[in-house]
């Protein structure tokens, strides 16, 4: 399997540990890995503004960039939801279809795809907070929400339960958002701070100062609302939890 690894821009500049991670998760199992080292911004900052027409020319320039692969694994379910689901490309709508087809966030990949049922490498003895991301959540369907009247299931815990020692539990309110919200968090300082103060305190009534998602955008937003708000909690993107890199 041809698979292609974008590293989106935020992670790039603000987790490259992330991306180092999940990475080094991928080379582990037999696959034809390339990383894509042009590709730029998804466009999921212009398109959360309105800025339809500006976002599909970012997009455009995105396309040949992630052509030609069997699958294009993301470290990040935000714009892994971009790219499935707002990418346009009016000049080349067969590319950008297939690309469209083709993207998966590393959850997804290795849950859906590669199907892995054993993490030997992986050990993390420790009680952690899992924050399942509301795009990932209801876009990507990672975990069923608690609205909807379905059978449960977690491709999430489904993963991290292959960790050796590790202990799973969740926030009181685990499906609220935690302010985040990409664009929403710089218009409304006030409403997403508040909303990531609550998140992090529902944490410590958990118990745990561990705290990961399969978006790290998220899990940047309550890092930061942790050490504004003097309370000891560590995050960690899924990836360096599966792949062993944790140090706890």
């Amino acid at each position: 399997m041809k698979v292609g690894y974008f590293v989106p821009c935020y992670i790039d500049a603000l987790a490259p540990q992330v991306a180092i991670s999940t990475f080094k998760l991928l080379q582990r199992f037999d696959l034809d890995l390339y990383y894509i080292e042009q590709a730029s911004c998804c466009a999921l900052p212009l398109t959360d503004m309105g800025y339809t027409k500006k976002a599909c020319k970012m997009e455009q320039d995105l396309v040949p960039l992630l052509s030609g692969y069997d699958a294009i694994v993301i470290p990040s379910g935000i714009c892994t939801e971009q790219i499935r689901d707002r990418l346009i490309d009016e000049d080349d709508k067969q590319d950008t279809f297939k690309v469209r087809e083709s993207v998966y966030d590393i959850v997804e990949f290795l849950h859906d795809v590669l199907k892995v049922t054993s993490l030997p490498w992986a050990k993390f003895p420790h009680r952690v907070v899992l924050h399942n991301g509301c795009h990932s959540l209801r876009y990507l369907k990672h975990a069923r929400p608690t609205e909807l009247m379905e059978p449960d299931f977690s491709k999430t815990e489904a993963l991290l339960k292959l960790v050796d020692g590790i202990e799973i539990v969740y926030a009181d309110r685990k499906d609220e958002c935690c302010g985040f919200g990409g664009t929403f968090a710089v218009w409304d300082i006030s409403c997403a701070g508040q909303m990531g103060l609550d998140k992090v305190n529902d944490y410590v009534r958990q118990n745990t100062k561990y705290v990961t998602s399969a978006d790290y955008s998220c899990l940047l937003h309550q890092q930061s609302i942790a050490k504004k708000n003097d309370i000891d909690i560590k995050t960690y993107y899924i990836a360096e939890i599966l792949n062993g890199d944790v140090e706890s």
